[in-house]
Parts: structure tokens; sequence; C-alpha cells
């Protein structure tokens, strides 16, 4: 079950990564300057306080998937049946180990 839903939520992860990102760097300061890629047409868009609380409830809203998203994969990826040094030790019994060669002395001439 936890490999059909880790995927889709790493994919998830990513975009809330991203889209969060990109709203923190869309906000204006607390000076009210203009934020990176400018305030000026946020304003114009959501008005002149209207961008503020949008872009902060967007804010919050992605954090909170963010959050969840990353304690839920590393919930998923630590709560596996066996550990790492079990899983090493299945998989090399199950490859097939190729007989040594055995070492011969050098010969002395």
């Amino acid at each position: 079950m936890a490999e059909i839903i880790h995927t889709p939520l790493t994919v998830l992860h990513i975009i809330a990564c991203a889209f969060l990102i990109l709203v923190i760097l869309i906000q204006p300061g607390k000076s009210g300057g203009m934020g990176v890629f400018g305030a000026a047409g946020a304003q114009q868009v959501f008005g002149g306080r209207g961008a503020g609380n949008f872009l902060t409830k967007t804010t919050w809203a992605t954090a909170a998937v963010f959050f969840a998203t990353s304690v839920t994969l590393a919930y998923l990826s630590s709560s596996t049946d066996d550990s790492l040094q079990e899983k090493a030790r299945l998989e090399a019994a199950k490859k097939p180990s190729k007989p040594d060669e055995i070492a011969k002395p050098a010969s002395s001439k």
C-alpha cells in the first residue's frame, strides 16, 4: 500500500514546495515595498489590501500541505517492516553468487 501512495505524494510535495516558494516571493515586504515580482501588479489584481490577505492565506494553506506531505513521507519511509541491513542481506541472498577464484601463489623464478 505504501508504494502506491508514495509517488503521488512525492509529486504533490514537490508541487507544494515550488508553489510555496513562488507565493512567498510574490508577497510584498513589511516596509510596503515591492515584492520580487512587483507588488504593483498584485495590487491591481487584488486591490490595495486584498493581495496581502489572499497571499497570506495562500501561504498558510500551502505551508500546511507541505508540512503534511513532509510528515507523511517521513513516516512512510521509516515504517517498513525490515531494517536497511536486513533488506541488504535479503537482496544479497537473492543474487546468484559467483565462485571466487582461488588465489594462486606467485611463482618465483
